[in-house]
């Protein structure tokens, strides 16, 4: 297996990549990452020096840099997480969302049909043994009731530029695969929280405004729901999809976790007060609400019993649990997080 993971240098793909670059089946792991204000070689510095480990600094929406990466490393599986992927962004500048979500994708399924096709045939011959796995998220789905869950067959609603562009990407590997025999799979999955994780996201910002003492700030009402998948299982569930996982197939991931954003902040202030203390204590006094998210989606959820039962799936970790590695993490990596935000954002 030489096996291309697209955003590596990112929250969820420095994670993935730690989690398989050990495996038996794995002869060379190349990384291909634009570094954007997201992606960090800081998130990879243990394993830079790894013998398997290649890095190239490729923006995918350069197509014939994709299509030599493809090529020179001859590589045979594909994890596909490269993405443009804060909301608050894609409703200020949605460009850069269309460009890299939509045509990125693009660029890297042509390279791949080139690559995994006979000579002089756009057709994939089944037998190949290559994959092609494209990590999306349930915001493709859009928002939910009080009551119900996104399934594999739920309807494509998405309701903000972010999830508009990975739903045009998941159908992009779908038409490859139905089109050229691309043997492609497709994962969407919940919220996702833990280490090396951006901090604008929701949990690492409200770690960091504790610490700071500054404002928490909490959209609307603060009774969003989201369900929380600790990345470290998530990693874990893309590389069985990736073995396993039926082609052609999409594959939910979710770990049953649902939250207000509200009752998360506290949590979060909670923790903090008890792992640190000297931070200031009585952390849930910095909260406050904040005009809303336009077009903000008001509950996720997923059904992930197909994963579980097909793959023999499992969360290994609590919520609790998770959460409160996460924490503690962040706690421990402040020179990582003053860092990342010092090269500015984007």
């Amino acid at each position: 297996m030489n096996l291309l993971v697209t955003g590596g240098a990112g929250f969820i793909g420095s994670n993935l990549i730690r989690h398989v670059i050990d495996e038996a089946e794995v002869e060379r792991l190349v990384n291909l990452d634009c570094l954007t204000y997201a992606g960090h070689p800081e998130n990879l510095a243990d394993i830079e020096r790894h013998p398997k480990y290649r890095f190239e600094k490729v923006d995918l929406r350069d197509k014939a840099a994709v299509i030599d990466v493809v090529r020179r490393h001859g590589i045979t599986h594909v994890m596909h997480l490269a993405a443009e992927s804060h909301v608050d962004r894609s409703i200020s500048g949605p460009d850069a969302f269309i460009h890299t979500n939509i045509l990125g994708t693009f660029h890297l399924l042509e390279a791949c049909r080139v690559q995994w096709a006979a000579p002089g045939q756009n057709q994939i011959p089944a037998a190949g043994g290559c994959r092609f796995l494209h990590v999306s998220t349930d915001e493709v789905y859009g928002s939910l009731g009080p009551t119900g869950y996104f399934t594999e067959e739920t309807p494509y609603a998405p309701n903000s530029p972010y999830s508009a562009s990975k739903a045009s990407s998941d159908l992009l590997a779908r038409a490859y695969h139905h089109t050229y025999g691309l043997p492609a799979l497709i994962t969407n999955c919940s919220n996702n929280f833990g280490p090396y994780q951006f901090p604008e996201k929701l949990i690492p910002v409200v770690i960091q405004s504790v610490l700071e003492r500054k404002p928490i700030p909490v959209y609307g009402d603060g009774m969003n729901v989201r369900d929380w998948l600790y990345v470290r299982d998530h990693a874990a569930a893309l590389w069985c999809v990736l073995r396993r996982g039926r082609l052609g197939e999409t594959y939910n991931i979710g770990a049953q976790n649902e939250w207000p954003n509200l009752r998360l902040v506290e949590l979060i202030c909670d923790l903090i007060d008890e792992l640190a203390p000297s931070a200031g204590g009585n952390s849930k006094k910095l909260i406050r609400f904040v005009e809303d998210r336009l077009g903000h989606d008001r509950r996720y959820a997923i059904d992930s019993r197909k994963i579980r039962s097909e793959l023999g799936w499992q969360p290994a970790h609590t919520f609790e649990q998770a959460m409160r590695e996460t924490v503690q993490w962040y706690l421990e990596h402040q020179d990582w997080v003053r860092t990342v935000l010092g090269k500015g954002s984007g």
